[in-house]
């Protein structure tokens, strides 16, 4: 992989922030700008804190009935994205990472995310042994015998 597309972000991402600090400090005086930035990023933090715990509840509730977190896991993921992305000084990456922390628009995210990136989908027309519909099925056979020692 090139390093060219991260290159690209470290220099677009502050340049971009740079250029809307300058105008919104321009239509709405630079201390309130500033103050503005710091606020978002403490409110930002909060929000992060409280709906990370809601989240580990939820992975702890998951776990307890027997099920993979996997969603919950992947959601923790964005929202400490999202709470880095308020802590950088800007208002793009504020939007950005309020985003991340609303909880709809997360868990759609996350399930965008674990059906698209991280489970890939079927090839089309299925594989070898599939039945119609494209969906593989197979049966393992055998035995078993327990042995204790």
């Amino acid at each position: 992989m090139s390093p060219f597309p991260v290159l690209l972000l470290f220099i677009s991402i502050p340049l971009v922030e740079i250029y809307f600090l300058i105008k919104v400090g321009d239509v709405i005086g630079a201390f309130t700008t500033v103050v503005l930035v710091v606020a978002t990023a403490v409110l930002g933090a909060s929000i992060a804190r409280y709906q990370g715990l809601v989240t580990l509840q939820r992975v702890q509730a998951t776990v307890a009935r027997g099920e993979a977190p996997a969603s919950e896991m992947l959601e923790g993921v964005i929202l400490f994205l999202g709470a880095v992305l308020l802590l950088i000084p800007g208002f793009v990456t504020d939007i950005i990472g309020f985003a991340c922390l609303v909880p709809p628009l997360r868990r759609a995210i996350a399930l965008w995310a674990l059906q698209h990136m991280i489970v890939p989908p079927p090839p089309p027309g299925g594989g070898p042994g599939s039945q119609s519909g494209g969906h593989e099925t197979r049966t393992l056979e055998g035995e078993f015998r327990r042995e204790d020692d």
